[in-house]
């Protein structure tokens, strides 16, 4: 399944970030299965009119109720995948909670109310030709739409995932099937710390050229990757997670600061982002 994510010809232009309509539908699921202990990948089979996706974008899914979870908020969750031939929309989540528990318990067949697409998505800049992908957990799967994009577009990809175990590992075999060179870090085997990623990464500049950072999932690695781009003049992008309540940036309930030119604005996640530049989160 990996492999074939990469195949599918439906990347938008570099460096421009367009609007799609948002809608309201009913998707039918089509694969609930874990990928590991953690993680559960959903497959829906969802109509033409939500498929109209970028990297980066998310959707906001009304979990269930079961005997067992009541959730009562719609859960954001980042795209991990979209075919707009196959009409299949993916995510690959943590089953962490009361939403994302009553998720799991989702059987094929059984149907799905989602919103979106939402958000704004990753800029592809046409100077940025040696990107960088750091990610951890399930910032891994928000990166894989953006791996298939560089694919497209036929640039050279460096991916760094960081998982606390190998067997936590994700989306790796997906950034290869990119063509992207893999470097799996992990706790468990005690490279994954800011020191040693930061050697690596400084490695990475000098014998690759990188010139632009993309991250996802850990406030830590984005804190380095600020660091070290402030010292090379590498500009990047950030997805950031954060609680919401409406997704569409009614209820402010995701604001958070960001850099302005001269002091700090507050900014609603769900709304001008959740993709932001990566020197301007705070």
């Amino acid at each position: 399944m990996s492999a074939s994510l990469c195949a599918v010809p439906d990347s938008i232009s570099a460096g421009v970030s367009r609007q799609p309509s948002i809608h309201e539908v009913e998707a039918r699921v089509k694969i609930h299965e874990w990928v590991n202990g953690q993680y559960r990948l959903l497959v829906l089979a969802a109509p033409a009119a939500v498929l109209d996706c970028a990297p980066g974008r998310f959707f906001h899914l009304l979990c269930p109720q079961t005997d067992r979870f009541k959730p009562y908020l719609r859960r954001p969750m980042s795209i991990y995948s979209y075919d707009r031939m196959k009409g299949e929309l993916s995510f690959l989540y943590k089953v962490a909670g009361t939403g994302t528990g009553a998720m799991a318990e989702l059987k094929p067949g059984e149907s799905l109310n989602i919103v979106g697409p939402l958000g704004q998505g990753f800029e592809i800049r046409p100077e940025w030709r040696r990107p960088l992908l750091v990610a951890r957990g399930v910032g891994l799967a928000t990166l894989a739409p953006l791996a298939r994009e560089f694919a497209n577009l036929g640039r050279p990809l460096t991916a760094v995932c960081s998982a606390r175990s190998p067997d936590l590992l994700m989306s790796t075999d997906l950034f290869r099937s990119c063509g992207a060179e893999v470097i799996a870090v992990t706790d468990t085997d005690g490279n994954s710390s800011v020191e040693n990623l930061t050697a690596l990464i400084e490695g990475l500049i000098r014998s690759r050229g990188i010139d632009a950072f993309f991250t996802c999932g850990s406030a830590r690695l984005m804190r380095m990757l600020q660091e070290i781009g402030a010292r090379h003049g590498i500009g990047g992008q950030v997805a950031l997670e954060q609680h919401m309540a409406c997704g569409i940036g009614m209820c402010q309930a995701c604001v958070r600061p960001f850099r302005s030119e001269s002091s700090a604005v507050n900014l609603r996640v769900c709304r001008e982002g959740p993709v932001f530049d990566l020197q301007e989160v705070l």
